[in-house]
């Protein structure tokens, strides 16, 4: 199988594929680039390992491992459809040991969890890229320090990953700021987002990682992301491709009404 390309996918919120008739058109644009993420890698990768920005864990790192995960619908006040919604992918239980060896190996405590099932982060964006839920999931927690350094080194410990058919998938959003949802957080998210496409497009790869190392310096930095969990997994898909060339495959300057949000790949497509 081909080296695989890794993704920051901004993943939109609480369960909205299952809800186009309450939201029409908001999130066409992010589907899309979903959907062309299948046709980006091609082959149907052996699994997915998803870095969820809704899994923070204390001092190490988790990864689920069960055979056949259940749902967490960790949001509130949607319709009671959405409290039903089944995204039924495999887990892979050899993957998760796997994952677990390679950070256990870099020096980076991490175990296994069989009981985490999915999150928001993981099926709402899954779903469009692939509907049929037939590509085995596991998902790596992120360490609640936030540490840029720690996640882009795991990152770089994941790497082997993507030449044995895994695609890795890191799932948060270039601007999470619910008090500024709309049109109070459309110049914060512009001017970060300008910032985040400077580092990520045009910086080399030892300038890149600097600024991000420094990313609460960046403009608005804290406007955009007064916790940075929703950054977080950007550092470790790009430590798994650090040194590759970098692409945005989903930019929109009008979501929710103002804010300006984006998504990432992390070297080439495969050859088809």
């Amino acid at each position: 199988m081909s080296h695989l390309p890794t993704y920051f996918v901004s993943h939109g919120g609480g369960p909205w594929p299952w809800m186009k008739e309450q939201y029409g058109p908001t999130y066409d644009k992010l589907a899309a680039s979903l959907v062309d993420i299948r046709r980006q890698v091609g082959q149907r990768p052996k699994a997915i390992l998803v870095v969820t920005a809704h899994w923070e864990t204390e001092g190490g790192f988790k990864v689920s491992s069960g055979a056949a995960p259940g749902m967490i619908y960790d949001y509130g006040g949607f319709p009671p459809h959405t409290y039903e919604i089944r995204y039924p992918a495999p887990g892979d239980p050899q993957l998760a040991a796997r994952v677990a060896q390679l950070l256990n190996d870099a020096g980076q405590p991490t175990t296994l969890d069989a009981e985490r099932g999915f999150d928001h982060g993981t099926f709402s964006m899954l779903a469009p890229i692939y509907p049929d839920a037939d590509v085995p999931v596991v998902q790596l927690s992120i360490r609640r320090d936030y540490d840029p350094a720690t996640h882009l080194a795991v990152g770089r410990a994941l790497a082997p990953l993507r030449d044995e058919g895994v695609l890795i998938l890191g799932s948060g959003l270039s601007f999470h700021n619910l008090r500024l949802f709309g049109q109070g957080g459309a110049l914060a998210s512009s001017a970060f987002d300008t910032w985040l496409q400077h580092v990520l497009l045009e910086l080399s790869p030892e300038d890149r990682e600097q600024a991000l190392l420094h990313w609460s310096e960046a403009p608005y930095a804290r406007h955009a992301h007064p916790r940075e969990d929703h950054l977080v997994p950007l550092w470790v898909v790009l430590g798994a491709a650090e040194r590759e060339e970098t692409a945005c495959v989903y930019h929109e300057e009008h979501f929710f009404g103002g804010l300006t949000v984006s998504s990432f790949r992390f070297g080439a497509a495969p050859e088809k």
